[in-house]
């Protein structure tokens, strides 16, 4: 789901999915930046202390014998701790993937290991758990579906005591859940939902971060829309969330990233945003977007830009479930605020993070394209020009910032007036001699609507040599008739 409000993109017939294959594109490739620095997909948690307490030996891929040997000295050691020394060894050959498949074709081993795992001495335990996170790392579905047996136990620990071993616990059924369609299976009617909706109360952030991982790797699986967002919605987990996302001093960074995401992927499914917008979804994003733009005005080093783009997305869909005209109370947003917090973010994303530009965009796209009051907020606090001056970023933007340039003529004459003539004719000449014809496309659609609504936008035009301009999309196919049209209107205005 990206929009479900395209303001004026609609003349332009291939516009809206080419920009929605643009999307999808991009998203493609920020969730495998994403997955490269460990935010989705699988999570890897090893202890730096640990490692280096253990020598920093390099990890040995091993056979059926040493495996063996490992899990017979953990399960029948005479001293505690060769017992557990015997379990970091394996735990150290899991790392290898010959190993994790040799580990889970030997017969016995996963039992032994989950007997371990359900010891009642704490070290033990967690070692065997720390064995079964490295196999819950694993690629291959086939070592996710052998541990199997042993989710039961890492649900039951989710009320533990020890925030360390929920941690590992979470992330390790983050992992899992994410490889196997028959781990999620069998985690459903075992109650992972409600585990995890008992888990977001934790007062540890490691925990938090961790339950956010998880709960974003169920949220995105195929079945999720059928099988596990009704559940989420029907629990605690969305007020929850709301509230982990409100601004102030306890909002952590990493804690707000992963359950941005969460609710983004449960927006996106469509099952019931009516639901989070009765919670005051509206109105906590809002506020946050808020606050991200006073965070980037006070320092250039936030890491927000992490955070921007699943709350940029989770407000854009979530404005196509509500007209604000409509919504009111605490759902509203305020309106100038909200433009300019939004303009803050877009001049931090030109410098910083140009990638992240049409996510701000697209919100504005949305935000303006029903609201003749947005409309008004965008032209009073004088922000036509900082918008024009996006245009030469890329394609993607610039047919996003004619869009909204649309949202806002498409409201009539007093808007037109506004607009015309300031920097916006010689900014138009300039985009209809760009070679992207969804870029031109959209250029002569916004000239249409000036026309329309401000003759002497057309006289002007004229004045530019914006015939001559116009001559050279005359045998372009799919832009020849609206082109004439202009030509006709501007020569009997």
């Amino acid at each position: 789901m990206w929009s479900g409000r395209q303001g004026r993109l609609r003349p332009v017939g291939c516009v809206v999915e080419e920009l929605r294959c643009r999307r999808r594109e991009r998203e493609a490739a920020l969730r495998k930046a994403r997955r490269e620095q460990q935010l989705i997909s699988k999570r890897l948690l090893r202890d730096d202390a640990s490692e280096e307490a253990e020598g920093g030996c390099v990890a040995m891929i091993l056979g059926e014998t040493e495996i063996q040997h490992f899990l017979r000295l953990a399960q029948q050691g005479t001293e505690e701790k060769e017992r557990e020394r015997a379990l970091v060894s394996l735990r150290r050959g899991l790392q290898h993937p010959e190993t994790q498949q040799t580990f889970i074709w030997l017969e016995g081993s996963m039992r032994t290991l989950v007997g371990l795992l359900t010891s009642n001495q704490a070290l033990l335990q967690l070692e065997a758990a720390r064995c079964l996170h490295e196999l819950s790392h694993s690629e291959q579905s086939a070592v996710a579906e052998a541990c199997l047996p042993a989710t039961s136990y890492l649900l039951t620990y989710l009320s533990g005591h020890s925030s360390d071993f929920i941690e590992l616990c979470l992330y390790t059924l983050g992992n899992l859940i994410v490889e196997s369609e028959a781990v999620r299976r069998q985690l459903l009617p075992q109650g992972i939902v409600p585990a995890l909706a008992a888990c977001i109360q934790s007062p540890h952030l490691t925990v938090l971060e961790a339950l956010g991982y998880a709960l974003s790797q169920l949220l995105q699986v195929k079945e999720a829309p059928e099988m596990i967002i009704p559940s989420v919605l029907g629990s605690t987990l969305p007020e929850h969330i709301l509230r982990l996302l409100q601004p102030g001093p306890k909002l952590n960074l990493g804690v707000a990233v992963e359950f941005a995401w969460c609710l983004h992927y449960i927006i996106c499914s469509q099952v019931d945003n009516t639901l989070l917008i009765s919670h005051g979804g509206l109105s906590t994003l809002g506020l946050l977007l808020l606050d991200m733009a006073g965070a980037v005005q006070r320092t250039e080093d936030t890491g927000l830009e992490l955070l921007a783009c699943p709350v940029l997305r989770c407000l854009s869909n979530l404005l196509t479930e509500a007209a604000m005209e409509v919504v009111g109370g605490q759902n509203q947003l305020e309106d100038e605020r909200v433009v300019a917090a939004l303009f803050i973010l877009l001049q931090f994303f030109l410098q910083k993070q140009p990638s992240l530009l049409p996510e701000g965009l697209w919100l504005l796209n949305n935000l303006t394209a029903n609201s003749p009051s947005f409309c008004t907020s965008l032209l009073s606090m004088d922000l036509i020009e900082p918008l024009l001056q996006l245009l030469p970023v890329s394609n993607v933007v610039s047919i996003l910032v004619l869009t909204v340039l649309c949202n806002v003529a498409e409201k009539g004459p007093a808007y037109c007036q506004r607009l015309w003539p300031g920097p916006l004719l010689s900014c138009l000449i300039g985009t209809l001699a760009f070679p992207d014809i969804e870029v031109v496309g959209q250029s002569l659609e916004l000239l249409r609507l000036l026309f329309l609504y401000q003759p002497e936008a057309a006289k002007d035009f004229l004045q530019q040599s914006g015939l001559q301009v116009l001559e050279r999309h005359q045998e372009e196919a799919q832009l020849q008739d609206r082109v004439h049209a202009l030509q006709q209107t501007a020569l009997h205005q």
